[in-house]
């Protein structure tokens, strides 16, 4: 009997001291390495939005080669018209995209690299290559968002007897190739002029050019004029295929 109370005691102590043990991890419970964990600057991102380009294209929305040539072929060939009564302000934009975001800030999401944007949708840093010059830029504020079709331009083949609705889409459009980040050196340089008039300075750029052009005056069925047209198929006559 006294061997069995001695061999009780001593398996009640181990017990103790194994519990001891566990309770003395000097790091607890707390996250890995001890220490609190440090609290990270709040920055959101944007998730890209519907209609992203198609591999190889920088704007969404872009039919073929040969669709761009069909569609081209089928445009409506008038007189550069009349500036009279235009107004940018008859064309609303930026227009507002949800999640604080306009139209603008969305678009230089779509168009850029690892871009962060702030609790106001800003872009607050990425990197942007302008399809029109090849220009990097690394500060969003050296950054247009170009209309591919100006809405100068669209008013004279035809947006000036549209309501105030069609307007607005025609200058916040994110479906079809009409919105693009560049620098805000080729914008200006582009001005509202036609590609007869005004071609981008990167020649690699036409075959986009030319196929986005032609898409949007097609979609909202804008006319074009015999010089217009002919750069357009020399625009188009650039693509590989």
């Amino acid at each position: 009997m006294g061997r069995q109370i001695h061999v009780r005691g001593a398996l009640v102590a181990a017990l103790l001291l194994a519990a001891a043990a566990g309770c003395s991890d000097p790091q607890g419970p707390g996250p890995a390495g001890g220490g609190d964990a440090k609290p990270q600057p709040s920055v959101s991102r944007a998730a890209p939005p519907a209609g992203a380009p198609a591999g190889g294209d920088v704007l969404p929305g872009l039919v073929t080669t040969a669709e761009a040539r069909t569609r081209l072929a089928a445009l409506k060939v008038a007189p550069v018209g009349t500036m009279a009564g235009y107004s940018r302000a008859k064309f609303t934009h930026w227009a507002e995209q949800g999640n604080k975001c306009d139209t603008r800030e969305t678009v230089l999401r779509r168009d850029g690299a690892e871009v962060k944007q702030d609790g106001e949708c800003r872009a607050v840093s990425g990197t942007w290559k302008s399809l029109y010059d090849g220009v990097v830029v690394t500060d969003a504020a050296k950054m247009d968002i170009d209309h591919i079709v100006p809405l100068a331009e669209g008013w004279r083949s035809g947006a000036s007897g549209w309501d105030a609705a069609r307007r607005k889409a025609f200058a916040n459009d994110l479906t079809h190739p009409q919105l693009l980040a560049v620098t805000a050196s080729s914008n200006r340089s582009k001005g509202d002029q036609s590609p007869d008039l005004w071609q981008p300075p990167d020649r690699a750029s036409w075959c986009q050019y030319g196929r986005a052009w032609t898409t949007v005056k097609s979609v909202y069925e804008l006319t074009v004029t015999e010089p217009e047209k002919k750069m357009l198929t020399t625009m188009l006559d650039t693509c590989t295929s």
